[in-house]
């Protein structure tokens, strides 16, 4: 199938698709008029690299990942360097998390203090100021 019947099934655009392939994610071969030609399997394999795009894993991470997944949700054996590779990854998050955890504890910390002193602001704020800050 060519891309555009790929891009109908699986409700992924085009240039989605494109980017799997350069990632290494999904395999097309050639026609010889050039065209992308996807087998029947491509299908699958999209679905499970949206599943793990969802968990919010990286190209890179979904590459070690997909060739030991099974079915469309994808289920994962259980197989140490997979589980390895996962347990790294959640660490990471983890440590992401903790550290957002932490800017907003003392983002939340100014602000309690600014609200305590009261009174006008110095510098005055015209609002876009306060736009700048909340982007």
């Amino acid at each position: 199938m060519r891309i555009g019947e790929l891009s109908r099934r699986t409700g992924v655009n085009a240039h989605q698709l494109r980017y799997y392939e350069t990632q290494g994610l999904l395999e097309a071969d050639r026609g010889a008029n050039g065209y992308r030609e996807y087998d029947e399997s491509a299908v699958l394999r999209v679905k499970q690299i949206r599943h793990l795009l969802g968990a919010r894993l990286s190209s890179e991470d979904i590459a070690y990942v997909l060739p030991c997944a099974v079915g469309e949700a994808p289920e994962l054996p259980g197989c140490p360097e997979l589980v390895a590779a996962m347990r790294a990854r959640l660490r990471r998050l983890d440590d992401q998390m903790a550290t957002l955890a932490q800017s907003r504890d003392a983002l939340a910390d100014y602000i309690d203090a600014a609200e305590r002193m009261g009174g006008e602001s110095y510098p005055p704020f015209d609002g876009a100021e306060a736009e700048a800050i909340s982007a």
